[in-house]
C-alpha cells in the first residue's frame, strides 16, 4: 500500500506542478504588465492567494500519500476590508515562497515521473517481451536499402531468440525490484522543496516556539503557585491553626488549675503539630527550589539518588558549573524520571549521567526495566519536554519493548 501510494503520487506530482507553474506566470505576468494600472495589485494579490491555495493542497497530498506533514505557515495579518486583505498578501513572505515554490516544483517533479516510467514501465515491458515483441519492434534500413523489423536490439545484438528473452526478463525483474527504491528516492529533492518553501521559515518556526514555551512557562508558573497555595491552606495553615487552638486551650488549662497530665497531653499534641508544620513548609520549600543545589548539582543529585528505592549510580563531570536555572531544571528532570523508573519500569537498577555537549550540558538516566515508555499521551515526559524547552532544552526518549530506556535532556548555556 504504501508503494502504490508513493506511485500514485510521483504519478499526480508533475501534472499539479505544471498547472500551478501555468496559473502562477500567467498570474504573475499579467499582474507586471498590469501593474501601472489598479488592476495589477490585486492580479497579484490573487496570484500570491492562489499560490497559498495551491500549497495547501501540495501539503495535503503529502500528507495523504506519503505521510508527510508539513505545518502550514502563519495566516498573514492586516488591516480590516479588501485593501487591507491585499496589502496583508502583497507583504506576507509565506505568499512569496508559495509562488516560488509553485515556479520550481516542475523541476524537481520530473525524476518522480521518470522513475515511474523507467521502473515500472520499462520493467513491465521487459518482463512480458517474448509476449509483446511482435508488436514492439522498430524499423531497420540495412546499407542496400532493405528494410527489417527488430523487436529490441542492444549493441547491435538482436534479443529476439529464445536464449536472449532471459537477459530482458530478468532486466525487468530487476527494474520492477528495483522501482520502489527509485521512486521513493526520487521523491527526496520534491519534498525537500515543498518542506523548505512550504512550510513555516527559520523566524516563524522561532516564534512560535517561543509563543508557545512561553505559554508552557506561564501554566507551569500558574499550576505551581496552585499547588503552593493548596499545600498552605490543606496542610501548613491547617496545622498552625490546630497548634493555636491548642496553645489556647493550653492557657485556659492553667487558669483552670487542670490536671498535670492532661496539659502535658495537649502540650505534646501543640508540639506534634508545630513539628509537622516545620515538615511540611521543608517540603514545600524543596518543590520550590531544593536547598541542596546549593551545594552544587553533583551532590543534589547523589542525594536524590540516595532516596530512590533502587540502586543508582551518578556520574557528574562539567567542566563549569550551570547557571542555577539550568540545575533546578536537570534536577527535576531527574528526579521526575528516576520516580518513574522505581514505580513503573521494574528496574533492577538506574544510572544518571550529567556530561558537557557543545554549548550545554547533556543529562542521560538509564534504567534497564521493561521498556515502552514513550513521549505524549499524558505521560509525565511530555511535561518535562515542556519545562525544558522553555531554555531552548531538548529532551528525546529511547525506550523499546523490553528495554533498556534512555532518556536525554539537553540543556543549552545561552
Amino acid at each position: 500500500m504504501r508503494t502504490l501510494r508513493a506511485l500514485l503520487y510521483a504519478a499526480l506530482a508533475l501534472p499539479l506542478a505544471l498547472t500551478g507553474l501555468v496559473l502562477v506566470l500567467c498570474g504573475l505576468l499579467a499582474g507586471g504588465a498590469l501593474s501601472v494600472t489598479p488592476l495589477g495589485p490585486w492580479l497579484l494579490a490573487l496570484t500570491v492567494r492562489g499560490a497559498l491555495a495551491l500549497g495547501d493542497l501540495q501539503r495535503a497530498l503529502l500528507r495523504a500519500l506519503l505521510d508527510v506533514r508539513i505545518d502550514a505557515p502563519p495566516h498573514p495579518g492586516g488591516g480590516t476590508g479588501a485593501f487591507g486583505w491585499r496589502r496583508a498578501v502583497l507583504g506576507d513572505r509565506a505568499g512569496w515562497r508559495a509562488v516560488g515554490c509553485a515556479l520550481a516544483a516542475p523541476l524537481t517533479a520530473v525524476p518522480p515521473l521518470a522513475a515511474v516510467v523507467v521502473g515500472y514501465a520499462y520493467g513491465v515491458m521487459f518482463v512480458l517481451h517474448p509476449l509483446l515483441k511482435r508488436w514492439n519492434y522498430i524499423t531497420v534500413r540495412e546499407p542496400d536499402g532493405s528494410t527489417r523489423h527488430v523487436s529490441l536490439e542492444i549493441g547491435g545484438v538482436e534479443l529476439d531468440s529464445w536464449p536472449r528473452w532471459l537477459a530482458v526478463v530478468a532486466a525487468g525483474v530487476l527494474l520492477l525490484w528495483l522501482a520502489p527504491r527509485l521512486v521513493r528516492w526520487s521523491l527526496v529533492p520534491h519534498r525537500l522543496l515543498l518542506a523548505g518553501l512550504l512550510g513555516p521559515d527559520a523566524a516563524a518556526r522561532r516564534i512560535h516556539t517561543l509563543e508557545e514555551t512561553r505559554a508552557q512557562a506561564v501554566d507551569d508558573a500558574a499550576a505551581t503557585l496552585r499547588r503552593i497555595e493548596r499545600d498552605l491552606h490543606d496542610g501548613t495553615q491547617a496545622r498552625l491553626v490546630g497548634l493555636g487552638m491548642h496553645l489556647a486551650m493550653i492557657g485556659e488549662l492553667i487558669a483552670a488549675d487542670a490536671d498535670r497530665e492532661r496539659l502535658l497531653e495537649v502540650v505534646a499534641t501543640a508540639r506534634s503539630n508545630a513539628q509537622q508544620a516545620v515538615a511540611d513548609l521543608r517540603h514545600l520549600v524543596k518543590g520550590i527550589h531544593p536547598p541542596v543545589l546549593d551545594q552544587g548539582l553533583d551532590t543534589a543529585l547523589a542525594t536524590l539518588a540516595a532516596d530512590i528505592a533502587l540502586p543508582v549510580a551518578v556520574t557528574v563531570d562539567l567542566p563549569q558549573r550551570p547557571s542555577p536555572a539550568l540545575e533546578s531544571i536537570a534536577y527535576f528532570c531527574t528526579a521526575e524520571l528516576l520516580a518513574n523508573a522505581a514505580k513503573h519500569s521494574g528496574a533492577a537498577g538506574a544510572e544518571v549521567r550529567v556530561r558537557p555537549y557543545e554549548n550545554g550540558l547533556r543529562l542521560s538516566v538509564s534504567d534497564d526495566g521493561r521498556g515502552g515508555a514513550v513521549v505524549g499521551g499524558g505521560s509525565g515526559l511530555t511535561g518535562l519536554l515542556a519545562r525544558v524547552r522553555t531554555v531552548d532544552g531538548t529532551l528525546t526518549c529511547d525506550s523499546p519493548a523490553g528495554g533498556p530506556t534512555v532518556v536525554s535532556v539537553e540543556l543549552p548555556y545561552r
